[in-house]
């Protein structure tokens, strides 16, 4: 998936003859905090709330000096590198340009996420384990074997560390709604489990509370 299937055609980018009030409301009747500005079909910046509150809002936002680059990703970026650029400079949208610099529209960052869920297997039913392990031990292809040997596939992956730390957390999401067997079967083999989330335990967990409310309520 690449930035040219992302972009929104909702949002209008900014003229630099438009005011701060007008960023403003526009930015208040699309959610975000961060608007491109465009003179024709050429990317001139990325004007964010902070910008115009620092200046006047009556006076054209061309003239407002900026605090931000010019932050954006090409048409033919892989969503990965957009996530990571709006990562970066903390950004609730990105402008898109083509190889010649011409503008194309904007991925905004709830469409990404919204986007990013409902595709990468986080709709799909099963079960997420958390493990942790250090990190010159990390194996995907380990961890996958014994998912696999438990009846069991990983549906997606996910990775995250901190830099001073020689851990490392591996997300898996499962297809398995029963994870119990994978579970003990990453504890015979050593690892430990950092946490696990399961559609079973939390209507079990509902359960319980229901049990517990009617017996209340029969006293």
């Amino acid at each position: 998936m690449i930035a040219s299937d992302l972009i929104s055609d909702i949002i209008t980018p900014l003229r630099t003859s438009d005011t701060g009030e007008d960023a403003m409301t526009m930015m208040h009747s699309f959610h975000v905090r961060h608007l491109p500005v465009v003179n024709n079909e050429e990317l001139l910046a990325l004007i964010s709330d902070e910008d115009i509150f620092a200046h006047d809002l009556s006076e054209p936002v061309g003239t407002y000096r900026l605090s931000m680059l010019r932050p954006f990703c090409r048409d033919k970026d892989h969503i990965f590198e957009v996530m990571s650029r709006m990562a970066k400079y903390k950004l609730t949208l990105i402008p898109v340009v083509d190889e010649e610099n011409k503008y194309l529209g904007v991925i905004t960052m709830e469409f990404l996420l919204q986007f990013y869920a409902s595709n990468y297997s986080f709709s799909e039913a099963g079960s997420i384990l958390i493990l942790e392990i250090p990190k010159r031990s990390y194996s995907l292809s380990e961890i996958a074997r014994i998912v696999e040997s438990e009846d069991g596939s990983i549906l997606s992956c996910f990775l995250s560390s901190d830099p001073e730390s020689n851990q490392l957390l591996v997300t898996l999401k499962i297809n398995r709604q029963d994870i119990q067997g994978i579970k003990s079967a990453f504890e015979r083999y050593g690892y430990t489990i950092f946490g696990t989330f399961s559609e079973v335990d939390f209507i079990d967990s509902l359960k319980e509370r229901y049990d517990s409310l009617m017996a209340y309520l029969n006293v």
